[in-house]
């Protein structure tokens, strides 16, 4: 299984990291031993001072393929839920400023918090685009959007993505955060809701 993260895909986001918006999708991978267990609190390493959450839309691919087309991507996913892209944001500012990959920031062990849980996109006649996702920071919400946000759609991410790699059954794909991301400290609680779906809570230790 592949962790398949994209960033930049929020203008409200890029403008707060103060990062500049690009023609097209930005990703990188996070190793599968980055998936926190279910119900596992979640630990600040030792080496950063600053965690960031970064709440994301999932979309898990049921079919392999590559080269895909976007006016047929919809046929590789069924199913979206949630997950938080944690990053060690200070570790990730040093390597930016010195032009190297990001992965010791985006893909630690825990790093990734995947709903247990996973929802038809069908369920959403008008369109799963309008599903509002929100994450709440003990009990206040810091972090809500819907994918009609995005800047590059789910279908161009997918299509895009399967250029470079295979796409296998099983791969998650990260779909970008909005903007509200900030640090997360020991007592925090954490908990992602997908509409009036709840989908997942998440304690965190210093």
């Amino acid at each position: 299984m592949k962790l398949i993260c994209i960033g930049r895909n929020y203008a409200d986001h890029v403008s707060e990291l103060g990062n500049v918006t690009l023609n097209e999708p930005l990703f990188f991978l996070k190793p599968d031993s980055a998936v926190l267990p279910h119900r596992h609190p979640f630990y600040i390493p030792p080496w950063t001072g600053e965690v960031h959450h970064e709440i994301e839309l999932l979309v898990r691919i049921t079919r392999n393929g590559k080269n895909i087309a976007p006016e047929f991507a919809h046929r590789y996913f069924d199913e979206l839920s949630l997950g938080i892209d944690f990053t060690a944001r200070d570790v990730q500012s040093a390597l930016k400023a010195k032009g190297h990959p990001w992965e010791k920031a985006k893909g630690f062990d825990g790093s990734a918090v995947l709903s247990k849980k996973w929802i038809p996109k069908a369920t959403w006649k008008g369109g799963w685009e309008l599903a509002c996702f929100t994450l709440k920071k003990n009990g206040r919400v810091v972090q809500s959007a819907t994918a009609e946000s995005m800047i590059f759609h789910v279908h161009d991410l997918i299509a895009y993505v399967s250029q470079y790699m295979t796409l296998k059954m099983g791969d998650v794909i990260f779909t970008g955060t909005p903007a509200g991301v900030g640090p997360v400290a020991d007592g925090d609680v954490l908990e992602g809701f997908l509409d009036e779906y709840s989908m997942f809570r998440v304690q965190i230790h210093g």
